[in-house]
């Protein structure tokens, strides 16, 4: 089967679902997952390429990627761009950026000029792709041992946008280092208070002192 009849096969499994849910979506992607367990990487990113193309259930095709070791490796800033082209939604660029930009950063596919130049972009969406690409870094969860100078050397060139988008962001990349330090965390809301969002101040500054973003 050629790998757009594989990506369309599974969009219209994921279409046909009597509820359109989290959980029985990714049911059948982990089944789709598997059934690429044999095929190469390219096949795999050729997949994944076409279910963006059609611009339905985008997630899936970076986790078809991300469950593909060897597709996973073959990531470089050109393919992902790629992956990433069109993307509107803030839901679609946290998926690609937690799943694949961010972990291909962590793990040396991407370079931090790549991430930077995101950052320098006249989109919002591949600013906020930037920033969450970061969170990676620092989930522990998702392998993130922690990493202050990446993460608020962007934190550093989006400090002034008040974008809704970039400030979200902002205040989920420093929650998200604040397990790991502290000290640097608050450090650059000193450095930057007159600067910074109401919203990152006072989230971030909620969970250095409670713990929580919302108390």
């Amino acid at each position: 089967m050629e790998p757009r009849e594989f990506a369309f096969m599974l969009v219209r499994e994921l279409e046909s679902l009597p509820q359109q849910k989290t959980a029985p979506m990714r049911e059948v992607r982990r089944r789709y997952s598997r059934m690429l367990d044999t095929e190469d990487a390219q096949y795999v990113l050729d997949t994944a390429q076409a279910i963006v193309d059609t611009d339905k259930h985008r997630w899936t095709a970076y986790e078809l990627i991300a469950g593909h070791a060897e597709a996973y490796r073959a990531l470089d800033r050109r393919k992902l761009e790629t992956l990433g082209l069109g993307m509107d939604h803030w839901s679609v660029v946290d998926s690609f950026s937690r799943t694949l930009s961010g972990p291909a950063w962590r793990d040396g596919l991407l370079s931090t000029q790549t991430i930077h130049d995101w950052a320098h972009s006249p989109d919002r969406w591949w600013r906020r792709a930037a920033l969450v690409s970061s969170v990676a870094l620092n989930m522990r969860s998702k392998g993130g041992e922690g990493d202050v100078p990446r993460t608020l050397g962007v934190c550093e060139m989006l400090v002034d946008d008040h974008d809704d988008m970039i400030v979200k962001a902002m205040s989920w990349a420093l929650r998200e280092l604040v397990v790991h330090d502290r000290e640097a965390v608050q450090g650059f809301l000193n450095r930057h208070e007159g600067e910074l969002a109401a919203r990152i101040k006072r989230e971030v500054r909620n969970v250095l002192e409670t713990g929580l973003k919302n108390p």
